[in-house]
């Protein structure tokens, strides 16, 4: 038996651009065959809706709110519901944070300085892990591509909130050239969308306890499937990338590459 669970997924209020609160989305997933989900809203330099002027504490209260909600919804139906984060650099390049909790971002204001490097290297050593959201994600508010090759643990190559399924393909030749693991994800903003529009997940062949066990099946490379649709990831050689492309390597530094080595 394999267990299935959604991965990125935005709540009102907390998430600007989210439409649903936390418990909302339970019984929805439940209907699925879901046995989780982590909610991930946008932190503090992403589309957050908290003010930034907010005492850290506080603002950290409040933005475990949503998570909260949803929580507390999954106690009463016997659901998983498991807390991540998505932190944004530059106003456009997105990370899934995932292993760590509301006691461990209380206790280090300073992640609202670090850079990419800073991040992974913090988030690691304190048992979490690091996903690139959607790295080929190309529209008219993203200025280039950034590909951070060094300071992730895995690529979430299929995004549900795409309008171009050619962004998924590129994002899963690319994780598989760098070795890192694949990652699947709704990147849900509003419940109403289950049973419509596509929702998508990764399995595990155990049951996750906790988010340390998911942060376990990332970086052993443990994931035993996505659900997704398979015409998603085929790569055809025709996929086009329009925007500037920057790679990044294990020092977060510039590299003289192409986008095409890496796929």
């Amino acid at each position: 038996m394999a267990y299935l669970y959604e991965t990125h997924l935005h709540t009102s209020p907390v998430s600007k651009c989210a439409l649903s609160r936390g418990s909302d989305y339970i019984y929805g997933y439940q209907d699925l065959g879901y046995t989780g989900i982590i909610v991930t809203d946008h932190f503090f330099h992403g589309n957050c809706s908290l003010s930034r002027r907010l005492p850290w504490k506080e603002w950290v209260n409040r933005f475990c709110q949503g998570y909260e909600d949803a929580y507390n919804e999954g106690l009463k139906q016997n659901f998983d519901v498991f807390f991540g984060w998505e932190e944004t650099f530059d106003g456009f390049d997105d990370y899934l944070i995932y292993g760590l909790d509301k006691e461990w971002l209380i206790e280090h204001p300073e992640v609202r300085d670090w850079t990419r490097g800073e991040q992974y290297h913090n988030v690691k050593k304190d048992g979490g892990c690091v996903v690139q959201a959607h790295p080929f994600r190309q529209r008219q508010y993203i200025p280039k591509i950034v590909l951070s090759t060094g300071c992730i643990d895995a690529v979430e190559a299929v995004n549900g909130a795409h309008d171009d399924v050619s962004f998924d393909a590129l994002a899963y030749r690319y994780a598989k050239k760098i070795g890192k693991p694949v990652t699947a994800g709704t990147d849900i903003h509003n419940a109403d969308d289950i049973g419509y529009n596509e929702i998508l997940g990764i399995y595990s062949e155990k049951k996750l306890k906790n988010i340390s066990d998911y942060v376990d099946i990332i970086v052993n490379n443990k994931i035993s499937g996505l659900r997704i649709n398979e015409d998603r990831i085929k790569f055809n050689g025709t996929e086009d990338v329009k925007s500037p492309v920057e790679v990044r390597d294990i020092n977060d530094e510039v590299i003289g590459k192409g986008w095409k080595e890496f796929i």
